[in-house]
């Protein structure tokens, strides 16, 4: 019987690497065959989770053969996956969370309550994800504080208090604008813009008996029993915020301000106060020396002030790797890893946290320094955060900003629209895709990230098209598709730029995004970091694992002609490249000072994809846009 279930078990395995050629396709020089190894995918909800932690694990697991990919941050992205037909990956992270938005995905997860792993949390925050059957198959990551932020250098220089309540918070903004500061602001276009500020500014409310009686119902809430607004709390919730819009004093077109319109004049000394993150709070006094602070999301007293938090992420595993307890065991290793001490200061990566672990102690930065009464009294409340409930705040909230509802009406369209909702991205058949391309990770690149590419190279009419930092989220399967599942298949928060380029420059640009720099700076911790390209080919050597050369470039099989001029659709984030933070790459000079003009305004990578499917109808055939040799 134990030799049966050896042999089992290696089967187990065997059958695991083979499903994920992804992460066989990464064996590298002088690391061994990856056959030795245990493979382990990952998706992470944004790229912002590439920081520290994917290199961190990479080397604290070098037993490990892991593969890292950038997914969505909603899960109806992963229901999708699994509607499809597709695998769910071994471990998965979103941010965006609720148990009612996650039941559907129950079936397809472990059960982590009886794991070593949940034995390291504390109880209560544990219990906010238990599902009536005892199961809890998310656990959450260290809570970003997410409230009122504050620049306490102009409350000094103006003499002006820096509230206490509700009723100082409204004098503090009467005071700025009476001397030509904005007094509060924030970037009230985002759906998350318009839920936190709506449920901030009536946490008492929400977190009443009452509040917490609706919320345990609508957690619980299934298919065929839909669970409307209350009666009681939400009526209260819509006269807190309408008078909140007012005490912030809403303009005509505020509920079209994106975040680096509102960042902007905060920095400059123009605006007092925001919504944002104790994240952007340090980022701001390192980078710019303001001394930034967090403030709470104001009560009548100082008794009932509350921050909002919600965690970086929540984490699951696949039910699958049950099936391989080789896997299964270095699976859970990893993620009491990822929830530990040291794991969780790479996730935070620098950034204001407070942790749900009892073992965990993140040193809060002086930025929370004004909320600490919040923190040791546990007026943490965690954000009410389903799909739906994020859309209809975005919906309901925009009409309150513009004058169209009052508290009543606003009340009613959300209850209305709460029971009856539907994703007005997922209804639509744009196309049909005849021909499936898997983002596996091969020696010559992901055919689903090259199919990407090379549909918007061709709607455009561009010679060549670069994509970098990740591209790709899944793979394309064929079947039909809505808009909101083809804009799932690229990575979200990707600038467009189209412009002319020699061959000089198209070759210092793929150095840029290839090569390891002379200080060290790595723009490819891992292949999928690797830069996609239509119309251009290269060759790069890994030399070392992780590590890559740059080799040569052709156009179309031809060599490149570093005099001759190319028209270029270039599709990345820039940030993720050169920031101190993440890759450290900064994109010479020379090259970033022309491609400014070269920037599509507003003007998303999903947007651009969106107006290419209009043209091809199809995922065009992926090519094999790189060559990785193993080599010195």
């Amino acid at each position: 019987m134990k030799m049966r279930r050896m042999i089992c078990l290696l089967l187990a395995l065997v059958l695991t690497l083979g499903l994920l050629a992804g992460c066989s396709s990464q064996q590298k020089a002088g690391s061994g065959k990856s056959e030795d190894r245990i493979s382990i995918s990952m998706y992470m909800y944004d790229r912002s989770m590439f920081k520290e932690l994917s290199p961190w694990l990479e080397e604290k697991f070098p037993n490990i053969e892991f593969t890292f990919i950038q997914s969505f941050n909603t899960m109806e992205y992963y229901k999708d996956l699994m509607a499809r037909g597709e695998t769910m990956p071994d471990i998965i992270t979103c941010r965006r969370f609720s148990l009612n938005d996650a039941a559907p995905l129950s079936e397809y997860l472990m059960d982590l309550s009886k794991t070593e792993v949940a034995g390291t949390f504390y109880s209560s925050y544990l219990e906010v994800n238990r599902e009536t059957g005892g199961a809890i198959r998310w656990l959450p990551m260290c809570a970003e504080v997410d409230s009122i932020v504050a620049n306490k250098d102009l409350f000094d220089q103006y003499n002006i208090p820096l509230p206490t309540n509700y009723a100082e918070f409204v004098a503090a903004i009467d005071a700025f604008e009476a001397v030509g500061i904005k007094g509060f602001q924030t970037d009230w276009n985002y759906d998350y813009s318009c839920l936190e500020t709506m449920q901030g500014c009536a946490i008492p409310e929400l977190m009443s008996l009452e509040g917490t009686r609706w919320r345990m119902a609508y957690e619980s809430e299934t298919a065929d029993s839909q669970v409307g607004l209350d009666d009681v709390v939400w009526p209260k919730v819509f006269e807190k915020y309408e008078q909140f819009l007012k005490d912030v004093r809403i303009q005509p077109g505020d509920d079209e301000l994106m975040f680096t319109v509102v960042t902007t004049p905060f920095r400059q000394g123009e605006t007092a106060m925001i919504r944002n993150t104790a994240a952007l709070a340090d980022d701001v006094a390192k980078e710019y020396g303001i001394n930034c602070v967090m403030l709470p999301y104001f009560g009548e007293t100082a008794q009932d002030n509350w921050l909002l938090t919600y965690p970086m992420c929540q984490l699951a595993v696949s039910k699958q790797v049950e099936q391989d307890e080789a896997k299964k065991a270095a699976v859970l290793e990893v993620l009491l890893a990822i929830f530990s001490d040291e794991g969780q200061k790479h996730v935070a990566a620098g950034t204001s946290v407070l942790s749900y672990n009892k073992e965990v102690k993140i040193t809060p930065t002086a930025s929370l320094e004004y909320v600490q009464d919040c923190i040791n009294s546990n007026h943490l409340y965690m954000r009410l955060a389903s799909t739906e409930v994020f859309g209809i705040s975005q919906d309901v909230g925009h009409k309150m900003m513009r004058g169209e509802y009052d508290a009543k009406a606003a009340y009613e369209d959300f209850n209305q629209q709460i029971t009856h909702y539907a994703d007005p991205d997922a209804a639509e058949i744009l196309f049909t895709q005849k021909t499936a391309y898997s983002n596996d990770f091969t020696d010559h690149g992901s055919s689903a990230a090259s199919s990407l590419m090379n549909t918007l190279c061709a709607a455009f009419d561009d010679e060549i098209a670069i994509g970098y930092s990740p591209v790709a989220t899944t793979s394309i399967y064929a079947g039909d598709y809505t808009l909101q599942q083809a804009k799932w298949i690229l990575t979200a928060r990707n600038a467009i730029y189209r412009g002319e380029y020699t061959g000089e420059e198209i070759w210092r640009f793929m150095d840029w995004l290839v090569n390891v720099k002379e200080d060290g700076a790595n723009p490819i911790h891992h292949r999928n970091l690797m830069p996609v390209t239509s119309g251009l080919e290269y060759t790069v050597t890994e030399y070392e694992r992780g590590k890559f050369r740059l080799e040569d470039v052709t156009v179309k099989g031809a060599p490149l002609d570093k005099n001759a001029n190319y028209t270029v659709l270039l599709v990345g984030a820039d940030t993720f490249l050169e920031h101190p933070n993440f890759c450290g790459c900064p994109m010479p000079e020379d090259l970033k000072e022309k491609r400014k003009a070269y920037l599509i305004s507003d003007y998303s990578s999903q947007e651009c994809m969106q107006e290419a499917l209009t043209k091809t109808k199809q995922f065009l055939e992926p090519s094999q846009y790189v060559t990785i040799l193993a080599g010195k």
